[in-house]
């Protein structure tokens, strides 16, 4: 704004010389615009260049996951993991780049939800279908979100050392991430990874979520088809399981199912069948199946895979718009998580926030209106 004074002077100094030729006086409103012209397209040029770094980045890095490179494929789901600002624009520009040079290969692959309770041996059943699948000639990703203190954040990142020998596996790759408090342990950055790692060339994708709960509700929404393992202790293993949940399994898999155990999980598959008569299904050609599978015998697999291939063709018709339905609930949940997000980082906000929250805590207000009073908050700072 240095130049912008002495304009002033030249202008004023034009009037009130009238021998000086209008053609000197520069008006005060054209320099103004032309600081600002000049100023507005130094920052256009910044930007562009910073887009075309980004864009060659992100580009370098697709070819590199393409090309089956495992440290950059682990590298780029960690990216999609990430707070920082500056980092998640890359990772935008990433995902960006890899969904318009790769539209069909999602389509090629097939995404495997399996969850169930604690104890119903869900590394062990992985780490043994997992082989079957590699031995097929088959790649495959594992997604184990692993289990993460909401409090601390922490996480036990224990998933490989559960499943050694698929670790070893080089038609397979696991990557456990941490759950961040985030109930059952589905992350936003989930579904960022199941597009990276079919861009890596993963035609089979396993998503495991810890315990049963909200996650599962998740979880469904980014998977093909959702397994349900349970323990082998019958109907009453039901009870604690959320009908929801099991309302939406299209397989369940009773573990176990050997030894002291054999007994029991013929009695559970046969309980659990009878209790899925009283659930709604899902898809008018398909009633979920329920099975029963020995990790440690080796026995059922066969059947198990089979069936999964069964539920495939009875349900292709549905499978490219649920693919479509599922994309735009998670702009849902993005949209969702980026107005969160949003309000706990601005402070002007955020302050408002705390006292409705604090007065909804004392009682004395209701959340429906402490939640209307925020968007107000939102959308007024918007403006």
């Amino acid at each position: 704004m240095q130049r912008i004074p002495f304009v002033l002077k030249q202008v004023s100094g034009c009037r009130s010389k009238l021998h000086v030729r209008t053609t000197h006086c520069i008006s005060l409103a054209t320099v103004t615009k032309k600081w600002f012209s000049y100023h507005s397209n130094a920052e256009a040029d910044e930007q562009k260049q910073v887009n075309e770094r980004l864009h060659r980045e992100a580009m370098s890095i697709a070819e590199k996951v393409r090309s089956g490179n495992r440290g950059v494929l682990a590298s780029s789901i960690t990216l999609m993991e990430t707070e920082h600002k500056g980092k998640k624009k890359l990772a935008k520009k990433l995902l960006q780049y890899i969904l318009s040079h790769s539209y069909d290969i999602p389509n090629k692959s097939l995404r495997i939800g399996i969850s169930g309770p604690p104890g119903a041996g869900k590394s062990t059943f992985i780490e043994f279908f997992g082989k079957y699948l590699t031995s097929m000639g088959n790649k495959l990703a594992v997604l184990a979100v692993d289990p993460s203190s909401a409090t601390t954040g922490g996480s036990l990142l224990g998933d490989k050392t559960r499943m050694p020998e698929l670790t070893k596996d080089q038609n397979a790759y696991i990557r456990p991430s941490p759950a961040r408090g985030h109930l059952g342990g589905v992350t936003r950055s989930t579904n960022e990874s199941i597009i990276l790692c079919e861009h890596a060339g993963y035609n089979i994708i396993i998503v495991e979520t810890v315990g049963v709960g909200q996650s599962e509700y998740a979880v469904t929404n980014m998977v093909d088809v959702f397994i349900l393992l349970l323990p082998p202790g019958g109907g009453d293993e039901l009870q604690g399981i959320k009908r929801g949940i099991v309302e939406r399994a299209d397989i369940i898999v009773v573990t176990k199912a050997d030894g002291d155990l054999e007994a029991a999980a013929h009695r559970a598959q046969y309980e659990y069948m009878a209790s899925l008569k009283y659930m709604r299904p899902k898809y008018s050609n398909w009633k979920p199946k329920v099975m029963q599978v020995s990790s440690r015998a080796k026995m059922g697999i066969d059947k198990f895979w089979n069936t999964i291939q069964d539920f495939r063709t009875a349900t292709d018709e549905h499978f490219l718009s649920r693919r479509a339905e599922q994309r735009v609930i998670w702009v849902w949940t993005h949209v969702h998580d980026g107005l969160r997000e949003m309000i706990l980082e601005d402070p002007r906000i955020k302050n408002q926030t705390d006292k409705l929250i604090e007065q909804v805590r004392l009682g004395k207000e209701n959340p429906g209106t402490a939640a209307d009073k925020i968007l107000d908050s939102v959308m007024s700072f918007m403006k």
